[in-house]
């Protein structure tokens, strides 16, 4: 998709393997900062600075967080889809989890000539995808399609886990234990049909909440505000 929110150019692209690559710039005449509401959804991206040539790793959140751009400010990121960040960064997710830290703190001086490549874009998203290039951990879908269908106990008998080791290793791939991914999964689900144009009562219904009270009070825990707001 693409467009302007609120004065930001922002375009996502689709990219194989990728939840998208997408850009954002801020007018160097925008009259002032512009700050984002950023809510969970158990993604990573790594994001090019192009003011100081920069690149940073957004962790998977657990609840909103501030993003700000800068009049002149221009991004280019790339969103790991939920699950698939470990085997890029070379560490466990759960170390990042709501953090935005350097990426040179994981790849060292690689991450510093990616950020001043030449194309930027371009080597950055081909470091990624040479990182991605492994098999993918059957762990990964089979635990997203558990947790979409039933409970946490349910998702770790049929996987054949006990709890303790599920939440191990979700924390692992995903930077949550099972019952936050869950949670965060389903928020994204009823965000997704809300933004359709779907009656609110209908989502939670369709999202697997309760009803649409237990989704009022998880959007407000996850996004910070209620619904119409976050929309």
């Amino acid at each position: 998709m693409q467009g302007v929110v609120s004065g930001i150019g922002y375009r996502e692209e689709r990219a194989a393997g990728l939840a998208c690559v997408w850009r954002a710039a801020l007018p160097a005449d925008a009259g002032g900062p512009f700050r984002q509401r950023v809510v969970p959804d158990g993604c990573v991206d790594l994001i090019w600075w192009g003011r100081d040539a920069r690149i940073t790793v957004a962790g998977p959140d657990t609840g909103p967080a501030p993003a700000e751009l800068a009049p002149g400010d221009r991004l280019f990121g790339v969103r790991l889809r939920p699950g698939t960040a470990a085997p890029v960064l070379g560490v466990a997710v759960d170390a990042v989890r709501d953090a935005r830290i350097p990426l040179r703190e994981l790849w060292g001086d690689e991450a510093e000539r990616l950020a001043a490549a030449a194309d930027p874009r371009a080597a950055l998203l081909g470091a990624v995808r040479a990182r991605l290039a492994g098999p993918v951990d059957p762990f990964v879908p089979a635990l997203v399609a558990g947790l979409g269908a039933g409970s946490v106990r349910e998702a770790a008998d049929a996987l054949g886990f006990g709890e303790r080791q599920l939440r191990r290793r979700a924390a692992a791939a995903f930077g949550y234990g099972p019952k936050t991914l869950q949670r965060v999964l389903r928020f994204q689900r009823a965000l997704g049909m809300a933004r359709a144009g779907r009656p609110l009562a209908e989502v939670a219904y369709a999202a697997g909440y309760a009803d649409q009270a237990h989704l009022a009070h998880e959007v407000r825990a996850l996004g910070g505000v209620p619904i119409r707001s976050l929309l």
